[in-house]
């Protein structure tokens, strides 16, 4: 097969050395990942092998780009991500643009493929969104960032996030502490993913003063939720009944977000998720937005766990 050869350049704008990483590091994970020679001179890139190759190297070099471009400082992480979807023929349209929110450090927090990029125009467009997918895929981290957004923006009051709390092998009750620090184990991931936003002493401000509330499912029966942003976690563990009791707290001025991954259910019986995609399907102002393999941003191992469970019909 003929060899091909193409010269990209880089633009002016932007500097080489944060392109290519430290010591050329994302330069070499690239080569590393595709069978084609790549050089650098100055501001041109050679790619030379097989059309395919060159076309996959090209494409990662373009993304690759567009990130320097949009302020970002790529890692080898975000190398591996690009490499991957590449790869995987994920398709990325011109996302680094749509800032959710910029966190207490500085970084801006955007979706990053295209799923991402349907999940949070469908929360800015629906009163009630459902995000299904497997781990990784940000379906928590991303709606949690657009509550805080929408928090600073004073479209919303306040912010509920919940859970089912299912127990696996040990009873509450039998958990030493209090019932806050029995619930904590439950609810860790949110406190996680609010803290990554904003400082842990605004975080925890906000909570105590209630602007923020973290609480089990269960707390939210017979409430009305007017002007907040509601965040239901592991929704796959609901059953259809708690589904219902939850999105039926709805109030004026508020949103809801539910997220879920059907592959992970520890509840035994009809899931809540699955009800109530058969039952809303079709009503107006309620979203559902599935997110795929395509759309995992975590380790790129994260994405092979996937498919290999996917393959296999284990779990």
């Amino acid at each position: 097969m003929q060899p091909t050869s193409i010269r990209l350049s880089i633009p002016d704008s932007i500097d080489p050395t944060r392109l290519m990483g430290p010591a050329d590091a994302n330069l070499r994970r690239i080569e590393a990942a595709f069978e084609a020679l790549v050089s650098v001179r100055g501001n041109q890139v050679l790619v030379s092998g097989s059309a395919e190759q060159v076309d996959l190297v090209t494409q990662v070099f373009s993304r690759l780009i567009r990130l320097v471009e949009a302020g970002e400082c790529p890692q080898a992480s975000d190398v591996d991500l690009l490499v991957d979807q590449v790869c995987h023929g994920a398709q990325r349209a011109d996302l680094l643009s749509d800032d959710i929110l910029l966190t207490y450090r500085g970084r801006a927090l955007r979706p990053k493929t295209a799923g991402q990029k349907r999940y949070i125009d469908a929360i800015r467009r629906s009163t009630i969104t459902f995000g299904i997918g497997p781990a990784g895929t940000g379906k928590t981290y991303l709606a949690m960032a657009m509550a805080v957004a929408a928090l600073k923006r004073k479209e919303v009051g306040r912010i509920v996030l919940t859970r089912p709390v299912v127990e696996a092998g040990e009873s509450l009750g039998f958990l030493p502490g209090t019932l806050q620090e029995k619930l904590d184990p439950y609810v860790r991931p949110l406190y996680d993913a609010l803290f990554d936003m904003t400082d842990m002493e605004r975080g925890n401000a906000l909570i105590e003063q209630g602007v923020i509330e973290i609480a089990p499912l269960a707390f939210m029966r017979g409430r009305t939720m007017n002007d907040a942003f509601v965040i239901l976690d592991e929704a796959q563990n609901t059953t259809p009944e708690q589904m219902k009791m939850f999105l039926t707290r709805l109030g004026f001025g508020s949103k809801f977000v539910v997220t879920g991954d059907a592959s992970q259910r520890d509840l035994r019986g009809s899931s809540g998720l699955d009800s109530a995609r058969r039952v809303l399907a079709d009503v107006e102002d309620i979203s559902f937005v599935e997110l795929d393999r395509n759309d995992i941003v975590r380790h790129t191992l994260v994405a092979r766990i996937v498919d290999a469970y996917d393959r296999s019909g284990e779990a």
